[in-house]
């Protein structure tokens, strides 16, 4: 029970990223703002994400996982409602920057209380992975249907849900003991001095950028009802879903967690293209495509970091989040100004350009990232079927 209320509490949490998407032209009508102004709810909120995961291992290390998950928590709560009231875009973009830093002490402390508290750590894994995808798909339809009747709701409604999490985990999850070590506040960027982690994490930066493109603008262009972008971004959330758990680890066995970057990062280059030079069909079926790398990036580039060094699990994490999350804080602002500005197919070209730097620095300092091929070949070893016996 303490696995499963800590997942649910995920995937509200992780609904939150996305849950804006259908509703963003509304808020533009509703606060009579600018899309770039609008853009700005995914800049606050992903760079106080980013900030804040300097100091979730700090945090934790001092007042246990339990604690941390119902701080932040009761930041999501709090701030997603006070959203829900906001009577200009400023208030708006400072209530997003507060659930930033609630969404980072939960998202950071989660996978690792939800792994201790499993019986098994592998299972535990894929169900975190699992709330992800589903916390993505879901998000969209949730803003849709609640933001079909006013734009404020989905705030509101998910307040709600985070206070229904905060409650299971309060009574569900025991307490969980203070790690042994405290974590120093210089240690996520001490982490980041190692090559494979840093290769990574800023190839993840120029990732993010790509993905938040598509997440932040397309829905501007889509000219679509709450519910007819909230149904394309469910489906670009199911492809992200099952792509990640079902296609990625079999895919990193068999052409190795390198390679699978490059083919990806070349996907989502290709899908951009497609939106750029596409009618409105053609963008709605790329921008779910897009899903498929996405998906498969965020299981890869997530497991690498924390593989390719020898830094503490959740040190490195706190790293490499740093550094990938200000991909997602830039990239919204940035592409609607470039859209609203230049023209709409100028976004995609610049995220198609941002992934082609994320393969050309895979490449450049590839021999950061061998220890990646052993972990690869540990796991296909390990899941390869028994030999027969010679005798």
């Amino acid at each position: 029970m303490s696995v499963w209320a800590t997942a649910f509490a995920a995937v509200v949490a992780f609904m939150g990223i996305g849950l804006v998407d259908p509703i963003l032209p509304s808020i533009t009508q509703g606060l009579n703002a600018t899309p770039s102004q609008v853009s700005l709810l995914f800049t606050s909120y992903f760079l106080v994400t980013a900030v804040a995961m300097l100091i979730t291992g700090w945090v934790s290390s001092r007042i246990g996982g339990k604690r941390t998950l119902l701080a932040g928590l009761a930041l999501v709560i709090v701030f997603a409602a006070l959203a829900g009231t906001s009577t200009s875009v400023g208030e708006l973009i400072g209530f997003r920057a507060g659930w930033g830093l609630g969404n980072a002490l939960f998202v950071a402390t989660a996978l690792a209380v939800i792994v201790g508290a499993a019986s098994s750590g592998e299972s535990a894994i894929i169900l975190y992975e699992a709330a992800l995808g589903l916390g993505l798909s879901a998000g969209p339809l949730v803003g849709a249907l609640l933001g079909d009747w006013n734009w404020r709701a989905p705030f509101f409604g998910t307040a709600t849900l985070m206070a229904v999490g905060f409650v299971l985990i309060a009574t569900l999850l025991r307490a969980t003991p203070k790690p042994a070590v405290k974590t120093k506040l210089s240690a996520p960027l001490r982490a980041l001095t190692h090559g494979g982690l840093a290769t990574t994490a800023f190839t993840a930066l120029f990732y993010n950028f790509a993905f938040f493109t598509i997440l932040a603008f397309t829905p501007f262009i889509l000219g679509m009802s709450p519910y007819g972008i909230g149904a394309v971004f469910f489906g670009w959330g199911v492809c992200v879903a099952l792509s990640s758990v079902f296609v990625a680890p079999p895919l990193q066995r068999k052409i190795g967690s390198v390679n699978v970057l490059h083919l990806s990062l070349a996907l989502l280059a290709v899908f951009q293209v497609g939106i750029a030079l596409s009618g409105h069909a053609g963008i709605v079926v790329f921008t779910i495509l897009a899903g498929i790398p996405i998906g498969l990036n965020n299981t890869v580039f997530t497991e690498s970091a924390m593989e390719v060094s020898d830094a503490p699990r959740p040190v490195a994490s706190a790293g490499y989040n740093f550094v990938r999350w200000m991909g997602g804080a830039l990239a919204p602002f940035v592409a609607t100004k470039l859209g609203e500005e230049i023209g709409t197919a100028v976004p995609y070209a610049l995220g198609a350009l941002c992934c082609l730097a994320g393969m050309a620095i895979l490449y450049v300092r590839r021999h950061h990232l061998r220890s990646l091929a052993r972990v690869d070949a540990d796991h296909t070893f390990h899941d390869a079927e028994p030999m027969p016996s010679s005798t």
